[in-house]
């Protein structure tokens, strides 16, 4: 199956000039996370230039470097990725999915024999084939991830965004003593930068931001699946909430995770 068959078309696009709030307004406005960066050359036309992410914009604004710049002030440019991998549009599916995980990238853009950009795919997008009667047959347990990092409610903030950076995670199970009682996600992180950033004056911001304790910024109530529902299942509940990842719980137990990664990991094999 060549990925032109599995890609979106309709594609969503930001200038790198823009500024960032223009940037995160797009991406809240279609529901997605990563938006691909375009620059309009002399030509008149527009090149791919780079990508930009939920976890980008989370890593970048809570990062010193950044402390004092809110979203308004800063450009699509300074928080862009620039080493954007791109495919062309009759790259195999099974191969494309293998570039991702070697990568640790969750989407690319797909192009012409020309190089202009004609779609994008992500890991939601191979998440869609993940249903059926081959994939009812196959277990969460067989698939999860079963080595999770995962945080309390107390921890503050910017040592949980720091975790998600090092282990190169995008959500993280919120565990008080045995117990889940949250998620947090990339998104979750990058609202809470954004609101902190908008609401608290810049002159108390480097002092303030490490008071921020994840309870304040996690989902409560966190949906999670068992070890020995179907990856179908699994499938059609990402698709149905949009989440990216579910915990797997066994006798009220977090014992591991499943998420867009897995499945994808799980197509490649199968496609191979």
């Amino acid at each position: 199956m060549q990925i032109k068959n599995l890609m979106s078309e309709d594609l969503i696009t930001v200038d790198k000039d823009q500024k960032l709030s223009d940037g995160l307004k797009l991406l809240a406005k279609n529901d997605i996370s990563r938006l691909p960066v375009i620059n309009t050359n002399k030509d008149h036309q527009r090149e791919l230039v780079g990508i930009i992410s939920e976890r980008d914009v989370a890593d970048k604004l809570g990062s010193s470097r950044y402390e004092n710049m809110s979203a308004s002030r800063l450009h699509i440019s300074s928080v862009m990725v620039k080493d954007v991998i791109s495919v062309v549009e009759t790259m195999d599916l099974a191969d494309v999915a293998n570039l991702m995980l070697e990568n640790g990238i969750g989407s690319v853009p797909i192009v012409s024999d020309d190089d202009m950009m004609v779609g994008i795919v992500s890991k939601a997008d191979f998440v869609t084939l993940a249903v059926g009667r081959a994939f009812d047959k196959i277990t969460v347990k067989e698939v999860m991830s079963d080595s999770i990092k995962a945080v309390s409610s107390q921890e503050r903030l910017v040592h949980a965004r720091r975790i998600m950076i090092d282990s190169r995670v995008g959500r993280l199970p919120v565990i008080d003593g045995d117990e889940l009682v949250g998620m947090m996600t990339s998104k979750d992180v990058m609202k809470a930068f954004i609101n902190f950033r908008k609401n608290v004056p810049e002159k108390y911001q480097k002092t303030q931001i490490k008071e921020i304790l994840v309870e304040e910024v996690m989902s409560d109530n966190p949906l999670s699946i068992s070890k020995d529902a179907s990856i179908s299942e699994v499938a059609n509940t990402m698709m149905d909430t949009g989440y990216n990842g579910l915990p797997v719980v066994e006798d009220d137990n977090v014992i591991g995770i499943i998420t867009q990664t897995d499945i994808l990991r799980l197509i490649a094999k199968l496609e191979s």
